[in-house]
């Protein structure tokens, strides 16, 4: 049985923090257009704000997502540049776990706090000159953590 979505339903899915919602019977060239329509606003993201960034040897290229410390490339899986781009885009600025966990993995994961622990440790390990004493990727203790650029 097909439950026929009502007004108050898209309301409140909406209202709760969803960018869309899609009803039944999902129509395929829709749901398409509607992909194609949230990747095109990533992207125009991902373009807003300095395309690289340097300090202190470690050089972040936003549009080519490329990252080097040092002169030596810096591998990171795609989720992990997009934690660093996020804290990269707010510099100096406390971000609560929740805020970066919202951005980068949606809102359905916000408490996941462990997945974030994990991206930040494995960052730290890859632009950090000691990554133990950490000077660009600091912990906001009962917040989240802030970017220090560098001046």
């Amino acid at each position: 049985m097909v439950r026929v979505q009502k007004e108050g339903d898209i309301i409140a899915g909406l209202d709760a923090g969803a960018d869309d919602y899609v009803v039944k019977p999902l129509r395929i060239p829709e749901l398409l257009a509607r992909i194609r329509s949230t990747l095109r606003r990533n992207a125009a993201a991902m373009d807003s704000g300095p395309c690289i960034l340097t300090f202190d040897g470690v050089k972040i290229d936003f549009r080519e997502r490329h990252v080097s410390s040092e002169g030596k490339a810096v591998h990171l899986t795609p989720r992990g540049f997009e934690v660093l781009h996020y804290l990269a885009k707010h510099p100096d600025r406390p971000l609560p776990h929740r805020e970066i966990l919202g951005a980068v993995w949606g809102r359905e994961h916000c408490e996941r706090y462990e997945y974030l622990r994990a991206f930040i440790k494995q960052l730290r390990k890859k632009i950090e000159p000691a990554p133990q004493k950490p000077e660009y990727i600091l912990t906001e203790p009962w917040v989240g953590y802030r970017f220090h650029l560098p001046k």
